[in-house]
């Protein structure tokens, strides 16, 4: 079986390592933001709470091999990657998001978590292709999947409703 407390990747920038409970004051001090909500679909809940930072912390801690990890940088939890792994007849395949707390932006944390984080996930998940949904107002994100291989694969326009305003939505995807 799996080992969550031996993932450790060193990316440089930032560690990507699994999800703690003592990383529950850290994490909702950086997901309550609205700005970095705007980024992401509403099941990341805002404002972000101690329950919600619980709850999040029980999930991610429950799967084996972990879907999300956290992103360490300076020494505290700076954001999430994780990846939602397809069923059925998409079992090789993985959705990934990430986040990072607004203080982390522009520092190349995103980019070097991304690329850390595809080849590990692709390998202990048996994963041969990964995509990501990007917010087309959120051409930051669609640039660390770029610069990490990904192609964009399509446009769907105003496939998004993100706090009162359609929004078109991006198609990242990359080979394993």
């Amino acid at each position: 079986m799996f080992a969550m407390r031996e993932v450790r990747l060193d990316c440089g920038v930032c560690v990507l390592r699994p999800w703690r409970s003592d990383d529950l004051a850290a994490l909702v001090h950086q997901a309550n933001n609205r700005h970095v909500w705007l980024t992401l679909r509403d099941r990341f809940p805002h404002p972000y709470t101690l329950d919600a930072g619980r709850a999040w912390l029980d999930a991610a801690g429950a799967t084996n091999p972990p879907t999300a990890l956290a992103v360490e940088a300076d020494g505290v939890v700076a954001g999430g990657i994780g990846v939602v792994p397809g069923v059925d007849v998409h079992r090789h395949t993985g959705e990934i998001g990430y986040w990072l707390g607004q203080g982390f932006w522009g520092r190349g944390i995103a980019t070097a978590a991304v690329a850390a984080f595809v080849p590990w996930v692709g390998d202990v998940h048996a994963l041969t292709r990964v995509f990501a949904d990007v917010f087309a107002n959120n051409p930051a994100s669609a640039r660390v999947l770029e610069k990490c291989g990904f192609t964009l694969e399509g446009r769907m326009p105003r496939h998004i409703y993100k706090a009162g305003e359609y929004l078109d939505q991006l198609v990242y995807g990359r080979l394993i």
